[in-house]
């Protein structure tokens, strides 16, 4: 006899009240479906892959045990988040993930209640968590904080500096630790189950609550010394002292594929009064997914792929990614310097420091989410006479702003910052958008800030960095692929400060910065159709400002606009004051700027978001045109 095909089951959830209406013995197949559905919305979208997969069945049993959302949960960086969207009513929009106008790749909190804070950048979810269960503790309401942080993420000091300040927060507040890479827990199987369930049961806690209040009694003394002993017991056995060390209750580690193991774990906590509790749930990036299991990365970001085979849809050929040429640029210079040494924050690959690691190993550092250490590191190595380059991506290195100001520029030390991901970035949207760095570097003292226009540049700019020892200096660059401009094999060490025309005018000056160059070209050629002859120069530097240069072109035409891929405060900002200071706007010159606006852009095709933000050659040209309206003798040579 042949089995009877089961009933779907994920079609029957939308919400987690209608998964917690099914059997704990349904929770396997229902995982299983999610798993599924996840791995068809993906390849259709592309996107985060391998993070979620190794949590379904975490997922599942979260929102079965929690009562979310009243029970706040927050995921920490959010990439781990679809299966968590499939199940809170966003399945009909799942294959928009990463799209213009569509679901975002991580959690963000004006697209559902269930996503309670918006994350993706690490280690926030402790601090954010905590902060709800206080906030409903001291508003007497129900509801917990329930953070879920991978072990990467644990390498930010940030995640401990939200454990040292949780214990006021009791059992409020759960944090589980999904280890999927560290290999911190001992082997993991029915033994270590079984220890987990015992712990967090109601009767092992009955009774540890009971022998606290005699041992009370008996003097602080005694008290202590046998809390002591207990604590380090358990971590003999299950390990987890340090956490114990920062006041959290530690269970585990547990299975964290095995419905069997997980919830009645996730039930006793729920039930306890123990806290602030830490389940540590060891589970397996790729998770049911071959291709995933079996790649190195585990299948971490994805472009759209062939569901069945696994394969890819990644365009091939075409001009090397900017990462990559900086990665294989420095690299090379290494190997006539020893000084030269490369730091990345957990992203090797994303930044090229993998290029440069393969050839130099011992000089590679790859510090994981910390970018705060990173930079400090860097100049500590710099006050030493190394050469080091700091590669993070602009977004990134936000978080170490204070380092780079008080460690390094206050210090002037050579260090280099290789900026990655400079501009806007498509499918990760404005959280991953690096749209600050020119304001917030260009605004300190002693800095160089540099903007690279296509990859020679981006080239000729490493090995200039490499060169520069005189203070911190700093060089930009997009996300993706270069324009084809050839590397010349003899490298350019740049004049500090100075720009280059590529294109002579008469009437019109652009001035670009970085890599809307080719949109500024563009602009040119339509606006010399027009019959406005146009200048375009390529800064190369938002600081210091070549003002010789900007000094020149705005004595000789009629409208200087520049061009940037940075916010408010950049490059414009610091020609108009230039200006302003020497008076060179008071013979009628029109001066505008062209820089990204002042919202948080969403994730959409980059093209597109260019289009957005009026950044293209033909919003080059309309403005142009409209400075030129603002005089008679501009608009009958515009009309002309």
């Amino acid at each position: 006899m042949t089995s009877r095909p089961k009933t779907p089951l994920l079609d029957t959830v939308n919400t987690p009240d209608d998964l917690r209406k099914l059997g704990k013995d349904q929770l396997r197949q229902l995982s299983d479906e999610l798993r599924a559905e996840m791995i068809d919305a993906v390849g259709q979208t592309g996107g985060h892959l391998g993070s979620g997969l190794g949590v379904v069945e975490l997922t599942t049993a979260i929102h079965y045990v929690f009562n979310t959302p009243e029970d706040k949960l927050v995921w920490d960086v959010g990439h781990q988040c679809y299966p968590h969207k499939i199940l809170t009513g966003r399945r009909d929009r799942i294959r928009t993930l990463r799209q213009g106008g569509g679901l975002s790749g991580f959690t963000k909190r004006a697209e559902s209640e269930y996503d309670p804070f918006g994350a993706a950048h690490s280690s926030t979810s402790i601090s954010a968590a905590l902060g709800f269960a206080m906030a409903n503790k001291m508003q007497n309401r129900p509801g917990r904080g329930i953070a879920v942080i991978g072990d990467g993420a644990m390498s930010a000091g940030m995640a401990y500096e939200a454990m040292n300040n949780a214990e006021q927060a009791g059992n409020r507040l759960v944090v589980i630790l999904n280890d999927n890479d560290m290999s911190i827990a001992p082997p993991v199987g029915g033994l270590s189950a079984y220890l987990a369930r015992m712990v967090s049961s109601s009767e092992y806690l009955g009774l540890r609550s009971m022998a606290s209040r005699i041992a009370r009694k008996m003097g602080r003394r005694v008290w202590g010394g046998l809390e002591k002993a207990e604590e380090y017991a358990r971590g003999m056995v299950t390990g987890g002292t340090m956490f114990e060390e920062l006041g959290f209750y530690y269970v585990g580690p547990i299975d964290g594929h095995n419905l069997d193991h997980l919830i009645p774990v996730l039930e006793n906590v729920r039930d306890s009064e123990q806290g602030p509790v830490l389940i540590h749930v060891v589970t397996t990036k790729g998770k049911g997914y071959a291709p995933a299991e079996n790649s190195a990365d585990k299948y971490h970001g994805v472009a759209k792929f062939d569901v069945v085979t696994g394969e890819q849809k990644k365009s091939t050929g075409g001009p090397p990614a900017y990462q990559n040429v900086f990665g294989e640029t420095l690299a090379k210079l290494a190997n006539d310097d020893p000084r030269i040494c490369a730091i990345t924050a957990a992203m090797p690959s994303g930044t090229g420091v993998d290029k440069f690691a393969k050839a130099h190993p011992d000089k590679a550092f790859d510090v994981g989410i910390a970018e705060q250490h990173g930079v400090t590191f860097a100049a500590g190595l710099a006050a030493e006479g190394m050469r080091p380059f700091a590669a993070i991506y602009s977004t990134f290195l936000q978080r170490a702003y204070d380092q780079v100001v008080h460690d390094v520029a206050i210090q002037n030390l050579p260090v280099r910052f290789a900026i990655d991901r400079a501009g806007l970035v498509g499918a990760d949207g404005c959280t991953h958008a690096g749209s600050f760095d020119i304001t917030y570097l260009a605004t300190l003292p002693n800095f160089v800030v540099m903007a690279a226009a296509d990859e020679a540049e981006l080239a000729h700019m490493t090995y200039t960095a490499a060169e520069y020892d005189d203070g911190p200096i700093a060089f930009r660059y997009p996300r993706g692929s270069g324009t084809g401009v050839a590397i010349p094999d003899q490298l350019e060490k740049l004049e500090i400060g100075k720009g280059r025309v590529v294109r002579e005018g008469t009437k019109v000056a652009i001035l670009s910065l970085g890599a809307r160059l080719e949109e500024a070209k563009k602009a040119a050629d339509q606006l010399e159709a027009k019959g406005l002859s146009t200048t375009v120069a390529d800064m190369r530097f938002a600081k210091p400002l070549d003002t010789a240069l900007i000094e020149k072109l705005m004595r000789s035409h009629e409208v200087v606009v520049t061009v940037e891929e940075g916010a408010i405060g950049g490059l414009g900002a610091h020609v108009l004051t230039f200006a302003s200071d020497e008076g060179l706007t008071d013979a009628g010159l029109k001066v505008r700027t062209m820089r990204l606006p002042d919202i948080f852009q969403d994730q959409d095709d980059p093209d597109k978001q260019y289009d957005e933000a009026g950044l293209n050659a033909p919003h080059i040209v309309d403005t142009v045109l409209n400075a030129l309206r603002h005089n008679s003798a501009g608009v009958e040579e515009a009309r002309a």
